[in-house]
This record gives structure tokens, C-alpha cells and sequence, in this order.
């Protein structure tokens, strides 16, 4: 899949995670860890947010790093413009101009890297290997309350996937025990579906709880009927492997690192 204009150095195989479900021979991917990278002090390892205030020309070494491990020239890759929101949309090339302000991105075209950057949220791939589709979703509470995993999955069916076709993986995210919520967010799950109240548990004070965001995610996509795992990484309790954003606020830093996931059909 490679060719004469990859000129950054593929990470290590430790620096990445694959899931074994979306591995093939059609599929390339990677949930990237913040190892490996040439970013240093608050942004050290490899940090793939463009809107960091990290400087620019290491942000674009880590995210040509991260396309070399995928096979892929630098200009490969196309990640949105995420706003928490449950919007998704099908691509075909990168992105020439401002990227789509969608939270959800598709692609049946072989050599094109699709991804989404997080720091907390929920980074979710999916691949329906038997029909050539890929895509990527960034799924925060927000994202996964108001429906971009569905809104990714039915885009994923326009561009020529089947449903039960579709496998669907969460990578890092932040989990249950690091999470805590207030009562308002509680009652915004509930409000619609009160079962949803079995994603929270009792918090440290009367008034908070702890939220299980990788539990109601691999739900919303199983009720969505697609294959759904999770590769069960916390990205608040490993600093050494993954940015956070939660993290960051609680040791008051001015800013954060964001990791990327991605995945690409092979040409």
C-alpha cells in the first residue's frame, strides 16, 4: 500500500494496538498509544491533535508516523473536524479544504485512511471486510447519547456495507472508576430510557456518580446489530500510554495530547 512519498518512519509494534477483528488482509488499522512520537513537554509521545497548541510540524511528524504504520503516505489520511455531534459523512479523498464538522467518517476507497483523534472519548472502528467499507467515530457521551455510532453505521450501509456484516471495536477510552458524572447527565441518559440508569454507579459524594462510557457504547452498537468489542485500555489510568483530557483538568496542565485511530482499506 505504500509508495515513494511515505518518508516517515513506521512505529513500533508496541506503539500501536490492533484488534484482532479487524485485522485481515483487506483491512489496515491501528488504535495509536501516545509512544512513539517526537512531541515533548505537556504533548510528549506521539500527539495527533491538529487542534492542539502543540507546534504543527510535530503534530504532522506523528500523524505521518501513524499513516507509515499503516502503510500510507502522510497526505492519506482524512480526519473531521470533531464537534460532538451525531453526524457522519462518506469520503472518497482527503480533504482539499475546511474538513466536515461530523463526528462519523466512511470510506469505500482502497488507500485512504480514515480516523478520528480522542483524549477520553470513545475512538470506535469498524470494517465490513466482506463489502469494502471502513470507517472511524469519535464517540463521546454526547456523540453516543445522540446517536453517531448509529449515524456511522448507516453511512457505512449507503457506501455498500452490510449491517450484520459490519464489526465495530472501542479502543482506549475512559473508564467507570475515572469517570465522574453529576446527576444532571445521569438524568439526560434516562430521560428517554430509564435502564440506561445501569451505567452508573453510586460516586464518592451523594450527588456524583461513575459513568461506564465503554459499557453503554458497546451496547448502543450491539442494539445497533453490528459485531461489537472493545479492546478494554483506560486512557486516564495509563499517563504513560494515552492522553486525557479529564486527567489533564485534574492536575490543572493548560492543555492535552489527543491519540489517533485509523483505518484504511488496502489498495
Amino acid at each position: 500500500m505504500a509508495d515513494s512519498t511515505t518518508r516517515a518512519r513506521a512505529l513500533k509494534d508496541d506503539d500501536v494496538i490492533r484488534a484482532p477483528e479487524l485485522s485481515g488482509e483487506r483491512v489496515a488499522h491501528g488504535f495509536f498509544t501516545r509512544r512513539g512520537g517526537v512531541s515533548t513537554g505537556l504533548y510528549d509521545g506521539l500527539n495527533a491533535g491538529a487542534g492542539s497548541k502543540d507546534e504543527a510540524s510535530h503534530v504532522a511528524e506523528n500523524r505521518a508516523r501513524a499513516t507509515a504504520t499503516l502503510g500510507l503516505a502522510p497526505d492519506r489520511l482524512a480526519t473531521p473536524w470533531q464537534v460532538h455531534s451525531a453526524e457522519a459523512v462518506i469520503v472518497e479523498a482527503p480533504f482539499s479544504g475546511e474538513r466536515p464538522r461530523v463526528d462519523g467518517i466512511v470510506t469505500a476507497t482502497p488507500g485512504l485512511c480514515v480516523g478520528v483523534v480522542t483524549a477520553d472519548c470513545g475512538p470506535v472502528l469498524f470494517a465490513d471486510h466482506d463489502h469494502g467499507v471502513v470507517a472511524a467515530a469519535h464517540a463521546g457521551w454526547r456523540g453516543a447519547l445522540g446517536g453517531v455510532l448509529e449515524a456511522t453505521i448507516a453511512a457505512m450501509e449507503k457506501a455498500g456495507a452490510r449491517r450484520g456484516s459490519i464489526t465495530a471495536i472501542l479502543g482506549p477510552t475512559i473508564t467507570q472508576p475515572n469517570y465522574e458524572v453529576g446527576l444532571e447527565m445521569v438524568a439526560a441518559f434516562v430521560e428517554d430510557d430509564p435502564e440506561r440508569e445501569r451505567f452508573f454507579q453510586p460516586g464518592k459524594a451523594p450527588d456524583k456518580r461513575q459513568f461506564d462510557l465503554p459499557g453503554f457504547i458497546v451496547r448502543r452498537l450491539e442494539t445497533a446489530g453490528v459485531k461489537a468489542g472493545l479492546v478494554g485500555r483506560c486512557t486516564y489510568g495509563e499517563p504513560d500510554n494515552f492522553y486525557s483530557f479529564r486527567r489533564t483538568t485534574h492536575r490543572g496542565e493548560p492543555d492535552y495530547g489527543r491519540q489517533l485511530a485509523a483505518i484504511a482499506l488496502r489498495d
